[in-house]
């Protein structure tokens, strides 16, 4: 398999040095707008043969994207790119003729006037509007196959398939004890994401009412995670798995809830409340009588360390899980399937922060099961779309084990 990877930060880096141990990859180019970070992912790596290398590449150009693909030969384009450029990285690959896998979807915008009763556009929707024209080009995009979503949805499928005669409720529920050394606010993974997530409604999904919204950081619930994390209290956040789920698997109600802790959540309505967290540029001073438009939301990111380089600082475990209510052979049964990743572990196995690494892993399983033909389609398809147990059983030959208890 030949795969174009765009975006060399560090979930695209943890990418790289994952593949970098499987044999199903023949070869990868690693592209980035910043050229000196796709090499130097590259060069991290070691590897004396010609299966990496590096190349430059606007993700927001999708006919020079096109051109890369044609170029290199790739059979598929992996986007580790934040959702920004999810729509011009998903035409790019159907004009190509290549597959496509990305970790986030395409961006929701918030009902006009009911921001916290109905959805607007909700994320995906552009995606999937394309879904006829995938399958008639016989190609795949597989859409929202990180961590979450991704391997939560994987979950998901799984105990629809094995566990449930019949589902309640799916509720994807993340929590972490991660502190990081020196930091009073640093947050493990992309803050421009984090954001968009945290600060749009949050969708949530019942049957007969359909996909509907409510305000941001609602229906606080205390939720205890396994392997030593313990109780954290979540929130509903926007999230890919509450539009994916439903179009595939059978559930009265479905939620996703992130542990963010009260501190966290004041900083990000601190944010809000002073406009910090728009995308939209507005006009600075930049000196000397002369003025530039910036976004205040990048600006906040270039204000924060890299999630990438808090590796060495960082203590503690994340957990990515989904918890399912529902009932099996007549009576009620409750479990929570899960993954867990501790940084020490990660940091040194991979050199790469647990978050990030937890992410990149379940795109490289993905990419593995294509190659081999165990997953297979044509279409906008979510991992709901396919097998769960050749992914869990992969996953766990990468030395990461999933776990499940029973609730």
């Amino acid at each position: 398999m030949r795969v174009l990877l765009v975006g060399a930060g560090g979930v695209g880096t943890a990418i790289t040095r994952i593949a970098a141990r499987r044999s199903f990859l023949e070869h990868m180019v690693v592209a980035d707008y910043d050229l000196s970070r796709a090499k130097a992912a590259v060069a991290a790596l070691g590897e004396t043969g010609d299966r990496f290398s590096a190349c430059r590449a606007d993700a927001g150009d999708e006919v020079a994207v096109a051109a890369l693909l044609a170029e290199h030969r790739c059979d598929v384009l992996l986007n580790a790119t934040d959702p920004r450029f999810v729509m011009p990285l998903f035409r790019a690959a159907l004009a190509a003729g290549a597959h496509y896998l990305d970790m986030a979807m395409s961006l929701s915008r918030p009902h006009p006037d009911r921001p916290h009763e109905e959805c607007g556009v909700k994320l995906g929707d552009a995606q999937f509007e394309t879904a006829a024209e995938w399958e008639r080009a016989g190609r795949l995009a597989l859409v929202g196959m990180g961590v979450e979503p991704g391997l939560s949805d994987v979950f998901a499928r799984y105990a629809a398939d094995e566990l449930f005669d019949h589902i309640e409720e799916i509720g994807v529920r993340d929590g972490a004890d991660l502190t990081v050394d020196g930091y009073g606010f640093a947050p493990s993974f992309n803050i421009w994401t984090t954001i968009e997530e945290c600060l749009n409604p949050p969708v949530v999904y019942e049957t007969g009412r359909g996909w509907f919204t409510t305000p941001p950081f609602s229906e606080p619930e205390v939720f205890d995670f396994p392997e030593g994390i313990g109780p954290v209290e979540c929130v509903n956040v926007e999230h890919e798995e509450v539009l994916l789920m439903p179009r595939w698997i059978d559930a009265e109600r479905v939620t996703f809830k992130y542990g963010l802790g009260a501190e966290f959540i004041d900083t990000l309505r601190t944010l809000h409340l002073l406009g910090l967290d728009r995308t939209e540029p507005v006009q600075v001073a930049a000196g000397g009588g002369t003025a530039v438009k910036v976004s205040p939301r990048d600006v906040v990111a270039a204000c924060l360390p890299d999630p990438a380089t808090l590796g060495e600082r960082m203590r503690g475990k994340t957990c990515a899980g989904t918890w399912v209510k529902g009932t099996k052979d007549g009576g009620p049964r409750e479990v929570y399937l899960y993954h867990v990743v501790d940084n020490q572990w990660s940091m040194r196995e991979y050199g790469s922060q647990a978050v990030v690494w937890q992410t990149a892993v379940n795109p490289v399983v993905a990419l593995e099961l294509m190659a081999s033909g165990a997953w297979s389609g044509a279409g906008v398809l979510g991992p709901e779309a396919f097998p769960p147990q050749p992914f869990l059983d992969l996953l766990t030959e990468y030395g990461t084990p999933w776990g499940m208890r029973e609730q």
